[in-house]
């Protein structure tokens, strides 16, 4: 097979030798048969015109005799013609099939060299009927999502560079103007001063820390460690966490958990982490006077979990990117009063590897929005 890849390189030339193999052993085995079969053939099914004219035939006609040799020469000749016939039409259909099979795969190749440069946005354009049942069809199909996904994945990455980038550079560049004013002794060396310089490497230190925090629940392989627990007991840590910043911006906190909830499966740190930023989210788009209120219900073997607030709400426009990392509704609110715009992502990994899902809805700006998420209710064939 080697030694015919090398003699052979392409396609085309594999296609047409086989076509050409397969014509020549057909005939000759079909040549070897009439050759045997021809006299036998020619005394059963001349036997009787021969007796008619007076010749006879004894035990047979000779397979020597002059007409055994003259149909064998015929029929030779046939074959002969027939074989010509075959080559000519071995090598049209090679052609065809060569350009039929060979130029997509060719085509292929050529955008895959392409994308493996970086261009993403190469396609094969040579597919077909998209209804087809066709294996290459399907294949380029196939390659034309891959390329997509390789696309929005390098998107994303681009993204997520500048993103990162813009955030780091806002308190990087107070810190710097900070410290700049303490040598030019235009700042003075106060309290305030390094409060100041203080507070914008927290916000930097936070950034990071969720930026590690988004690596970690997007790494394949991800696991949460669940066990049945009831979501009443989140009330007192989930205030311990968040009352003092719910009260000094004078928002109410409501936690409506019914009795009769049963325990969901989950891993409580986890589920604590996922409310922690639906509710810290929640707190930031509320103005002073305002709702948030933690409530649950069940059905059909699922726990229904609801962060809703009355606050500024959410245009319709918004809420399919609500989730993407950095993404923000108001992109003229300040980055301390916005977070770092990776809790809502967060928070959906986190559900997501609880397989359940998540859903940001709302009735427009200056109606609230409301985030509700699923997880399993504990079952006694669950175990403990």
């Amino acid at each position: 097979m080697n030694k015919l890849s090398r003699l052979l390189p392409g396609f085309g030339s594999k296609l047409f030798v086989t076509y050409l193999l397969v014509v020549l052993i057909a005939f000759a085995i079909l040549a070897v048969v009439v050759g045997f079969a021809i006299p036998p053939a020619l005394n059963r099914h001349m036997g009787g015109q021969m007796s008619g004219m007076g010749m006879q035939m004894g035990n047979g006609m000779s397979p020597d005799s002059d007409v055994v040799q003259n149909t064998r020469d015929a029929v030779n000749e046939a074959l002969i013609w027939a074989t010509g016939a075959a080559i000519v039409a071995a090598i049209g259909l090679s052609i065809w099939l060569t350009r039929q099979v060979v130029s997509p795969v060719r085509e292929m190749m050529g955008v895959s060299r392409q994308i493996a440069e970086g261009r993403y946005d190469m396609r094969v354009t040579n597919i077909g009927d998209a209804g087809s049942a066709d294996e290459l069809t399907r294949l380029a199909l196939s390659f034309n999502q891959m390329a997509a996904q390789l696309e929005q994945t390098e998107n994303l990455r681009r993204e997520l560079i500048a993103d990162v980038s813009h955030e780091l550079r806002t308190p990087l560049t107070a810190i710097k103007g900070y410290s700049e004013g303490l040598m030019d002794g235009v700042l003075p060396a106060g309290d305030e001063t390094y409060r100041q310089i203080h507070k914008e490497a927290e916000r930097m230190q936070r950034l990071v820390a969720d930026l590690q925090e988004l690596s970690r629940v997007e790494a394949e392989g991800f696991a949460v460690q669940v066990h049945p627990f009831s979501l009443a007991r989140l009330e007192e840590p989930l205030r311990k966490m968040v009352g003092r910043q719910f009260e000094e911006k004078n928002v109410a906190l409501e936690f409506q958990i019914p009795a009769s909830l049963p325990a969901v499966m989950a891993d409580e740190d986890r589920l604590s982490q996922i409310l922690l930023n639906l509710l810290n989210n929640a707190l930031q788009y509320t103005m002073p006077g305002g709702r948030v209120r933690f409530s649950a219900s069940h059905s059909d073997g699922q726990a229904y979990i609801f962060v809703s607030d009355n606050g500024v709400g959410i245009a319709p426009e918004h809420l399919p990117r609500i989730f993407d990392r950095f993404y923000r509704v108001d992109k003229s609110r300040s980055r301390e009063a916005g977070g770092s715009g990776i809790g809502l992502t967060i928070a959906k990994r986190l559900v997501e590897a609880h397989r359940g899902s998540i859903l940001a809805k709302s009735e427009g700006l200056g109606k609230g929005s409301t985030f509700s998420f699923t997880l399993p209710i504990f079952r006694k064939t669950d175990g403990a």
